[in-house]
């Protein structure tokens, strides 16, 4: 008897994809993208109304994808906090600020009439560096449009039945009253400062600040209005090692690693995976600029030879939503209504 199709969907603040996931070999097929209709598509829109046209858009494009799968199952990894009974509590990179929850398990399963299991993105990102019983825990960090993050030990990710647990993006580090915003509209937060957007805000102010060393750097040649620069050119200029785009990612840096210093010395967790569209866009040279920062702070208990063994890259692709909530309902296998607890 062949393995049952299973649908599995990343929801994230600027793109929406739906993939195959094959059970018994655990690749997937058949991956297809569209521009999430949020908050990047249309900012400025209530949240109300953002709400409205993400829900849509998603039960469509996962009625397609179920019909063309023949799925029995659907597994949908969102990017914010998800309660043990499939509600989205918020998603700032999705629909910014605060709304009420959305019902998302429920009606996917009631336009869909099959079993559907909702969690985080990043609790089901998770799932794909589990590799089986003992797996060694671990702290995943997304550093991408926000900064999230999940802790797995002993077996589980670690979360209350409310969703609350690996937000470190809207930990408040910045208590300043001129610290920038964050999506969620909260003043300060480390994803508001430290994430691919915020790290690109960063650079337009530093511009702003500087305008001779801005015009001299690479970033001025390509951008020279630094508010129309882009994430692509400020990871192209840190790549290269220019100086200006470097020390701009330095100065937001000391958070992050303040951050997992927080996570280390309050729970013990030494392995820290990052992936997200920035870090990964940036590459080594991300890891080593933060294992830097992490080494000039200091881990208690730690040597420099421990330090620098924290942090490595996660896979170079933009896959982990999608094979982790794959690899979650092949964990779980049938009992579909225990797996919406994590």
């Amino acid at each position: 008897m062949s393995e049952p199709a299973c649908t599995v969907v990343d929801l994230g603040g600027t793109t929406l994809r739906t993939a195959r996931y094959d059970l018994s070999t655990g690749t997937l097929s058949d991956v297809r993208r569209t521009p999430t209709e949020g908050l990047d598509r249309h900012p400025g829109a209530p949240v109300a109304v953002l709400q409205e046209r993400v829900r849509e858009q998603l039960t469509a494009r996962c009625a397609e994808a179920v019909r063309r799968h023949g799925s029995n199952a659907l597994a949908v990894a969102f990017a914010g906090p998800v309660t043990a009974d499939g509600r989205a509590l918020a998603a700032p990179t999705i629909w910014g600020g605060p709304g009420e929850p959305l019902p998302v398990r429920q009606s996917l399963e009631d336009r869909l009439g099959l079993p559907v299991v909702v969690v985080n993105d990043l609790t089901a990102a998770a799932w794909r560096y589990v590799h089986g019983p003992g797996e060694p825990p671990f702290c995943l960090i997304t550093v991408s449009s926000g900064i999230g993050s999940k802790v797995y030990r002993a077996g589980e990710v670690l979360l209350d039945a409310e969703g609350h647990g690996g937000e470190l993006g809207h930990w408040p580090c910045d208590p300043s009253p001129g610290a920038p915003r964050c999506d969620c509209g909260g003043r300060g937060h480390l994803g508001g400062i430290a994430s691919g957007r915020g790290t690109l805000a960063a650079a337009r102010r530093a511009a702003h600040g500087d305008p001779l060393g801005y015009a001299r750097s690479a970033l001025g040649a390509v951008a020279p209005d630094p508010d129309r620069l882009d994430n692509p050119a400020l990871v192209a200029a840190i790549r290269s090692g220019d100086p200006f785009a470097t020390g701009v990612l330095r100065s937001v840096l000391p958070y992050l690693a303040s951050a997992i210093i927080s996570v280390f010395t309050s729970i013990g967790i030494r392995r820290y995976i990052l992936m997200g569209g920035f870090a990964l866009a940036v590459g080594p040279r991300y890891v080593q600029l933060l294992t830097e920062e992490l080494e000039r702070l200091g881990c208690f208990g730690l040597d420099a030879d421990g330090i620098r063994r924290m942090v490595t890259l996660g896979a170079p692709d933009d896959d982990h939503g999608l094979i982790g909530a794959g690899r979650l309902l092949a964990a779980r296998g049938a009992g579909l209504g225990a797996v919406t607890a994590v």
